[in-house]
């Protein structure tokens, strides 16, 4: 099943689940930039609330905001008992610490699942899970590489693969090439995430049988590119556009749902 059929499905399930619930789950997106990717990020999280019929509502602020004005605003709605879950859209301005912002969204509304207090997963590596298991992709036991170590995808990726049991390998940027080229060609499993077009391609060989989870968004002149050459020779490699993105989407209201349910 293609990412699109699953996220598809996925929705649909939601759905029955958003009206069982007593009350319309709703969610607060802060923005605090200018960036076009978040610009549609976000388009795509109110799209998704709409057909999930969750109230979500986008807060707009200047990007020269303060800390000390956007952590006032965060508070308002960690206090408001309307609000079940809160985004805190990234990046912020260089002059915003992203981790005290990280920590003061509560641990309760924590969408995201950024907050160390969270039970819930980050949205991408947790979406990426959900996707492999329901295309029966066997995970305990096998090799799995992650090519990048951010504290949003790498390092929480290895860590919900380590809890599959997989044996789990990170790779970066002080990596040497003929030791990436080693660990890629015994990988069952292989997640990239680094922001560099075409990165996994032809110089590196694969397993027939391996997976290619490709997180990376590049914009190029011929539109969007992923972190993977297309058509690796592999058995499953996940698209761009059109792959992780949805599955972090999907994940996101898969975490607020849980908050409503009192699963957090």
């Amino acid at each position: 099943m293609t990412i699109k059929e699953y996220v598809l499905k996925r929705k649909q399930e939601l759905k029955n689940i958003v009206l069982s619930l007593k009350r319309k789950p709703s969610l607060i997106i802060i923005n605090a930039n200018e960036d076009e990717a978040s610009k549609a990020y976000i388009k795509g999280k109110l799209k998704d609330a709409k057909e999930l019929d969750i109230d979500a509502k986008l807060l707009q602020l200047d990007k020269n905001i303060s800390q000390n004005d956007l952590l006032d605003i965060i508070k308002q709605y960690n206090d408001d008992e309307s609000i079940d879950g809160i985004i805190v859209q990234l990046p912020l301005g260089k002059h915003i610490d992203e981790e005290k912002i990280k920590l003061a969204i509560s641990p309760l509304k924590d969408v995201d699942g950024f907050h160390p207090l969270s039970k819930l997963n980050p949205c991408t590596p947790q979406g990426i899970i959900n996707y492999l298991k329901h295309e029966n992709i066997t995970l305990s036991s096998k090799n799995a590489v992650v090519i990048g170590r951010s504290n949003i995808v790498g390092k929480p990726m290895a860590k919900l693969l380590l809890k599959e049991n997989c044996n789990t390998t990170i790779l970066h940027s002080k990596t040497t090439f003929e030791d990436m080229k080693f660990y890629i060609s015994h990988a069952d499993i292989i997640v990239i995430a680094i922001g560099k077009e075409s990165f996994l391609d032809n110089r590196f060989s694969y397993k027939k049988d391996a997976v290619v989870v490709d997180v990376g968004i590049n914009r190029s002149e011929n539109g969007l590119k992923g972190d993977a050459l297309k058509d690796l020779p592999v058995a499953l490699q996940t698209p761009v556009p059109g792959g992780v993105g949805l599955l972090t989407r999907l994940a996101l209201y898969e975490n607020l749902i849980q908050i409503c349910k009192g699963e957090n």
